[in-house]
């Protein structure tokens, strides 16, 4: 499944339709093939990485991603599990103050879904993750290069489709 990020109203979290997938494949490809032409195609924007796990392999190839196409990526600790709503709405809030997307890996559902609909921005959902339906995408995309690599075209693909 390849959940859409959630922005403003929580999104549904099942697979797009084909088109969506094809159009990423394509995307994905292009950054293959011309990897100079979207080098900096991000440049000046602001993404924020909300991980319980920083230094972990999924936050490795988010952050390898959105700042190989010239992103900045600034590390969010995630809200304590304590948080009551009306904290995690003013974290959305200053969330969407302060960056175009944000990476989610390891919270739950709710809680991304309530900072995407506080904060209204796109918010992913461990969109890096190899549980996430792009990694799926990319054990099916038959090509040479590693697997990590063609995550890793995915998700700047996935980012790319957002953000511009």
């Amino acid at each position: 499944m390849l959940p859409a990020p959630r922005q403003g109203r929580p999104a549904a979290v099942d697979r797009p339709a084909q088109p969506l997938a094809q159009s990423l494949l394509q995307r994905a490809g292009d950054l293959q093939r011309l990897p100079l032409r979207f080098e900096q195609v991000l440049q000046g924007r602001r993404l924020g990485l909300m991980s319980v796990t920083p230094d972990g392999e999924d936050a490795q190839l988010f952050l390898r991603a959105a700042r190989g196409l010239g992103a900045y990526v600034a590390l969010i600790a995630p809200p304590e599990p304590g948080d009551g709503a009306q904290q995690l709405d003013d974290i959305g809030r200053l969330l969407g103050r302060l960056y175009e997307a944000v990476e989610c890996q390891g919270l739950g559902a709710a809680v991304v879904d309530q900072l995407a609909a506080a904060g209204n921005l796109p918010v992913f959902d461990g969109l890096a993750g190899a549980s996430h339906g792009l990694a799926k995408l990319a054990g099916d995309w038959v090509d040479p290069a590693p697997l990590a690599q063609r995550r890793c075209w995915l998700v700047q693909a996935m980012l790319l489709a957002t953000l511009l």
